[in-house]
């Protein structure tokens, strides 16, 4: 690339991915640098988007996009030194209506996207609205306004680039000139430019530039040149650049054509067109329209819904979220722990090296953005690299969580040493292999306290039970001041019969900081103080099983009974099937009537015909049928002061419905898992579907990116599959008096399939590749766990809609449901010693209530010179959820307060000085206003805002 753009200064070339990028210029010498850098500044080269990755816009989370988005800006600041000024997006199959946002606060003017509906594409190119201002939703004031440009036909591929008629545009791939590898499947191979033909030439591929045209509004035309696998060989530099500046030439020397060709990049294009219809970068061109909305579910040809990969390769679209997790949780402690250190002087003991640890997880985390990633949709030996990478980081993550953590506890800071051989703590899970299931560590006791540092990664205080598994029945746990804290002891089951011998779990009931360390003892004791003990319910269904317990917890086995039985707690009652041990119904404590939400699993099969299910695709032979397995399930039901839970085991999959019975939020939805394996399936799909008396005719909701909700409507005149689309976060059914929200700790596929439904997709495994890239089927599934939190909401005033515009949010309560389902408090044992542990305290960072509808996103320490280590300075980063106050909130147990969108920064952080505050674009590029000494910020709704601070 460096030297065939160097030949010609007409040459144009666009890059967008940095991973890669990053890594070709981590081998090359520092004058092929100076060339890069030169090629970039005089416009010959751009970088376009500039994130770590080109992601997947469905089934990635907001907080991963960002970083992957800052990660490649960040990189591209201190190698190169420019700041990209348009978005590429090419290949995610269908678009979301979150990035056009995040791109604008990054201050990109202009986008390109491609993979959306043909259908949706026939019309826009038919309206001439194929160019829009892409708008949010709740957007009152066309703040959020991008320039959007969607290309027109299949592909982003030469034969559908240059105009209608792919046969013509293939001759015009100078790559597939005769004798080379790659031909023109239409049987008309390219001919190469000479003076002979050249009039004839330019002029069949005018006719394509001038049909295309006609699609648009501007005269200036966008006529993309490139594929997957490009551009490797000098041959084809010179085969495509050579022909294309003959044509360009020609063009160019006849007036009676009135067309001017030039290689551009995409900047370039948005630029001119700007410049023809006369107005800045950005603003929107007089009649251009405004659309809002997103661009799922994408169909490339007849009924072919690409809207399998929402839930393709599950068990890796969990391991991303639960990296992620623990990104932002070692991010945030790392940065309060380093401004401590900096701030006593210690920084000099302190492991300044767990930096390079975070970096390389970051990226990793990024990595796995990428649209052939995520999705599920790369080869096998890929899968596994990228599982290889994502459990790495999850390690060294714990590692960073753990050396912070430790600094923090300790009541006397001169005592801290930094031993990388022998941890201060231990971790609270482990997992041997990039494919396991965590195993939870187990804590042994003996005569001595063992202590016990519990993480809460959220901005808010929680009053959460934890469970840690330990060696001995006989347990009392108590606060680091030595108050008795309720706790409830039960069995540890390795199967639906057997418990595990000499292991226990105790779970506690602890309030937890916001972002805080909360310290726990364990005490060994034979009296009557210990753990108060939950009673089990074995009901086997007549199957001769044998039952291993054991004496401490009492287990009542009922070989044959099938009564239906309930659990309840202070707020709900949740009423199950005796046989299926699934559930039926919930009640709210102080209403009479319950309502019906009854759960059952589903298998989708898949076509005879030719086209099948794959990683992409979703098609169907019909209908779900009923999930029915050879025996009937063995049903456990525990019961116990802390909480109450169903586990139904069946042959492919194990479920868990657990009722906390404890004040405030985590009492207020139920939680659900289903640890699954269908690797005996073959062409199947399992489904858990709720059904419910709500009336929701068509319409559900859906979340896009865990960043905001986008309304759905089951559409019957399509195919079943059309009606699916991705569910990062959550989705919701609702009436005028109720609303049932799926919160979700996974990507998963979702639909409404009619009213009162919502079904979700948990795994599928399909024997053969649907033809769009992969070329092998999905049969590496692992047992894979799928969490949820089941949320029924009742409405204060009946307003099913707030205004006319499409648009709704979750409540106070739901938003902060989904940040207690995926940030899960870290159990962190300190690790046996013989002499007795330092003196530990509980660390509070922050010294007031944080408004509940603000979300610290992250508080990312950035890089020095050196890029292994962090310098002076952090991102804070700030978002402002949007919320329906329509659901009633009143005595939800939980203290809950907002302000306005105002909040005070300079005094957040209890023991730390705020040494500056200035406003950036959202990926720290451009400095917003001016530094004022004022750290007082104001934020709207459903607003992100990154802030470049000191903290110390």
């Amino acid at each position: 690339m460096v030297l065939k753009m160097q030949e010609d200064p007409r040459r144009r070339f666009i890059w967008s991915e940095i991973s890669f990028f990053s890594k070709w210029w981590d081998n090359i010498s520092a004058q092929k640098r100076a060339a890069v850098r030169r090629l970039v500044g005089n416009g010959q080269l751009e970088m376009v988007t500039g994130g770590w990755v080109m992601p997947d816009e469905a089934n990635s989370h907001y907080f991963a996009m960002i970083d992957q988005l800052i990660e490649g800006h960040q990189w591209l600041e201190k190698n190169i030194g420019v700041t990209p000024r348009s978005g590429w997006a090419v290949d995610p199959f269908g678009h979301s209506s979150t990035m056009p946002y995040l791109l604008k606060r990054s201050n990109l003017t202009g986008m390109l996207i491609q993979r959306v509906h043909y259908a949706i594409k026939k019309h826009f190119a038919a309206t001439q609205n194929l160019e829009f201002m892409w708008r949010q939703t709740w957007d009152p004031d066309a703040s959020t306004d991008i320039f959007c440009h969607m290309m027109p036909f299949y592909s982003y591929d030469v034969p559908h680039t240059c105009g209608p008629d792919p046969k013509i545009c293939c001759q015009f791939d100078f790559k597939r000139l005769p004798g080379g590898r790659i031909n023109c499947p239409w049987k008309v191979p390219p001919r190469a430019i000479t003076d002979a033909n050249v009039a004839e030439r330019a002029q069949l591929l005018l006719d394509q530039y001038r049909k295309k045209s006609k699609l648009y509004r501007s005269k200036v035309l966008l006529v993309p040149l490139g594929d997957d696998f490009r551009y490797d060989k000098p041959q084809e530099w010179d085969a495509q650049f050579l022909n294309y500046q003959r044509i360009f030439d020609f063009l160019n020397s006849r007036p009676n054509l009135h067309v001017q060709a030039q290689f551009g990049t995409l900047s370039d294009y948005f630029d001119a067109l700007y410049k023809k219809v006369g107005i800045v970068p950005g603003m929107k061109p007089p009649g251009f329209p405004v659309l809002s909305g997103d661009f799922f579910s994408y169909a490339d040809r007849e009924d072919h819904y690409w809207t399998g990969y929402y839930t393709s390769r599950p068990f890796y679209k969990s391991l991303d979220r639960v990296l992620e997790a623990h990104l932002r949780g070692a991010e945030i402690l790392y940065s309060l722990a380093l401004a401590h250190a900096r701030r006593a002087g210690a920084d000099g003991r302190y492991p300044l090296s767990d930096y390079a640890l975070l970096s390389n997880a970051r990226r990793n985390l990024g990595l796995f953005q990428h649209h052939d990633a995520i999705t599920g949709t790369a080869k096998e030996a890929v899968a596994v690299d990228y599982g290889v990478r994502l459990l790495h980081s999850l390690t060294n993550l714990k590692r960073v969580i753990i050396n912070a953590a430790h600094y923090l506890v300790l009541g006397d800071k001169d005592t801290y040493r930094h031993d990388p051989a022998a941890p201060f703590l231990s971790t609270d899970d482990t997992r041997p292999n990039q494919d396991s299931l965590p195993e939870r560590t187990v804590v042994k006791l003996d005569a001595s306290p063992r202590y016990l540092v519990v993480f809460n990664p959220l901005e808010q205080e929680r009053l959460s039970v934890v469970p840690v598994l330990v060696d001995s029945p006989h347990v009392r746990v108590l606060s680091e001041e030595g108050q008795p804290l309720p706790s409830q002891l039960s069995a540890h089951w390795g199967s639906a019969t057997d418990t595990v011998p000499d292991i226990y779990q105790v779970s506690v009931l602890a309030r937890l900081p916001a972002l805080g360390l909360r310290v726990l003892q364990l005490h060994k004791s034979f009296n009557s103080h210990g753990a108060l003990k939950s009673s089990v319910r074995l009901y086997l269904h007549g199957r001769d099983l044998a039952v291993r317990k054991q004496e401490a917890v009492p287990v009542h086995v009922f070989p044959a009974t099938t009564e239906d039985f309930c659990l309840e707690n202070q707020h709900l009652q949740a009423c199950f099937s005796g046989h299926s041990g699934l559930l039926q119904s919930i009640r709210r404590a102080g209403e009479e009537r319950e309502q019906r939400v009854s759960s059952e699993f589903l298998v989708y099969g898949t076509r005879t015909s030719k086209d099948k299910s794959g990683a992409y695709l979703f098609l169907p032979d019909g209908e779900a049928k009923p999930y029915a397995p050879k025996d009937p399930p063995v049903v456990r039901v525990t019961e116990g002061p802390l909480f109450s839970e169903v586990v139904s085991y069946y042959q492919h999959v194990q479920t868990v419905v657990r009722l906390y019975n404890v004040p405030g939020v985590e009492g207020l939805s139920l939680d659900v898992s289903c640890l699954v394996d269908i690797r005996d399936h073959i062409n199947k799909e399992l489904a858990l579907r709720f059904s419910t008396d709500i009336e929701s005719d068509d319409t559900f909701f859906t979340d896009l990116n865990g960043f905001q909700i986008q309304p759905r409507r089951y559409q019957r005149k399509l195919p079943l599959q059309a009606n699916f689309y991705p569910m990062p976060a959550m989705a919701y059914i609702q009436d005028m008096q109720s609303r049932l929200t799926l919160h979700t700790a996974q990507a998963l596929g979702v639909s409404s399939l009619s009213s009162g439904q919502l079904e979700v997709i948990l795994d599928r495994r399909l024997m053969q590749d649907d033809n769009r890239g992969l070329g092998q089927g999905l049969k590496d599934n692992k047992r894979t766990c799928n969490r949820f939190r089941l949320l029924l909401e009742h409405r204060a005033t009946a307003n099913k809609v707030q205004d006319g515009r499409p648009i709704s949010f979750p409540s106070l309560l739901s938003h902060i449901t989904s940040m207690h389902l995926n940030a899960e408090a870290l159990v962190m044992p300190v690790a046996q010693e013989k002499p007795a542990p330092p003196a530990l305290r509980s660390f509070m960072p922050l010294s007031t209530t944080f408004p509940c509808d603000f979300h610290i996103l992250n508080l990312r320490m950035l890089q020095a010179e050196d890029d292994s280590l962090p310098s002076a300075e952090a991102a804070l980063i700030l978002h402002r959820k949007g919320f329906d106050c329509s659901l009633e909130a009143k005595n939800l147990g939980f203290n809950c307060t907002t302000s306005q969108g105002k909040l005070a920064l300079g005094s957040l952080f209890q023991g730390l000085e705020l040494g500056s505050l200035q406003p950036t674009s959202l990926t720290l590029m451009y400095p917003l206003g001016t530094t004022s000494n004022s750290t007082n910020i104001r934020l709207d709704p459903m607003e992100i805002a990154t802030f470049r601070i000191r903290l110390g």
